[in-house]
């Protein structure tokens, strides 16, 4: 090899180093971001996944469909409404009525996803049941919140979510505002 082409090779492999160096130091150069999540395009999600059909103590039917979300920002909760179809054991009657719950976010950064959790039911009406019928009813619809809170994402979020200018990010921190879901990302070290 002669003297020139040696330079020419130690130059190459300089530069080289020196691009890999700068590319390896991009996420260290992007910070934190914040991303907002409409109220509408988390709707547009849940949407997605309802009607959903549920076994409760394994003896009561329940069918939960069009889902209503709403944000409680004073409160750091989201509230989910739903409507119910219950069909109880050994009976040919089926009842239908409302489900409302809240609760509050909670990011499962294995799943990518946001869930309410610490739900709690705010309001349940159910079409010809008396009231100490829906009060006792009201303890199988806790457990039903239960269920859907732990099953069902609000929202889940895209590979090109977790993805800006070439570097992979991960969500840290979830805020709810009158707008929205606020969304605080990190860059993976």
């Amino acid at each position: 090899m002669t003297a020139t082409s040696k330079r020419c090779f130690l130059k190459t492999a300089a530069i080289a180093a020196a691009a890999c160096t700068m590319l390896a130091s991009c996420s260290t150069l992007i910070g934190p971001r914040d991303v907002t999540v409409s109220l509408a395009k988390m709707q547009q999600g849940l949407e997605r996944r309802f009607p959903i059909d549920k076994r409760v103590l394994s003896l009561i039917d329940v069918r939960a469909t069009n889902p209503q979300l709403s944000l409680q920002p004073e409160r750091e909760r989201v509230a989910l409404s739903v409507d119910a179809a219950v069909t109880p054991p050994f009976l040919r009657q089926q009842w239908r009525g409302n489900l409302a719950m809240s609760g509050r976010l909670r990011l499962d950064v294995q799943r990518n996803a946001v869930y309410l959790f610490d739900a709690s039911v705010d309001k349940l009406t159910i079409d010809g049941m008396d009231e100490a019928q829906q009060r006792q009813f009201a303890k199988v619809a806790s457990l039903l919140a239960d269920q859907l809170m732990h099953e069902t994402p609000i929202y889940t979020f895209k590979p090109e979510d977790l993805r800006y200018a070439g570097v992979q990010f991960v969500p840290t921190l979830l805020r709810t505002t009158a707008s929205g879901l606020v969304v605080s990302f990190e860059p993976v070290k």
